[in-house]
C-alpha cells in the first residue's frame, strides 16, 4: 500500500529520464504545486547521482522570458544555440522558459 505522502507529495518532484539516464528535477518551494502565480520565477534542484555531477545543480526557471532577448545574431542551429536536453525537459511543462543555472556549467 502506497503512503498518503507518496500518493500526494508536500514538494514538487519530478523523476526524469533525460538522455537515457534516471535523475529527479525538485523544488523546495510547496507554493509550486498549488499556486501557478508561483510559478513566474522560481528555483529548481537537479541531481543525476552520475559520477561526473559532484553537487546539486541549482537551477532558476523564468517562464515570462522573452524569446527575442536572446541574441538574434546567431543562427538557431550554431552551438550556441543547442540547448541541453535538461533544459529542452523543463520546457515540456514550462514551454518558452529561460533556465539559469547560476555558475554552473549546463551538462546533459
Amino acid at each position: 500500500q502506497v503512503s498518503p505522502g507518496l500518493r500526494t507529495p508536500r514538494l514538487p518532484v519530478w523523476l526524469c529520464s533525460v538522455s537515457g539516464r534516471h535523475s529527479v528535477l525538485f523544488s523546495t518551494d510547496s507554493r509550486l504545486l498549488s499556486d501557478w502565480k508561483s510559478e513566474r520565477i522560481f528555483h529548481l534542484y537537479f541531481y543525476s547521482g552520475q559520477r561526473e555531477q559532484t553537487q546539486t545543480a541549482h537551477l532558476t526557471i523564468d517562464t515570462h522570458s522573452h524569446h527575442w532577448e536572446e541574441a538574434q545574431r546567431e543562427d538557431p542551429c550554431s552551438p550556441g544555440k543547442r540547448r541541453p536536453a535538461l533544459e529542452m525537459a523543463i520546457r515540456t511543462k514550462w514551454a518558452g522558459a529561460t533556465v539559469s543555472w547560476n555558475g554552473t556549467d549546463p551538462f546533459f
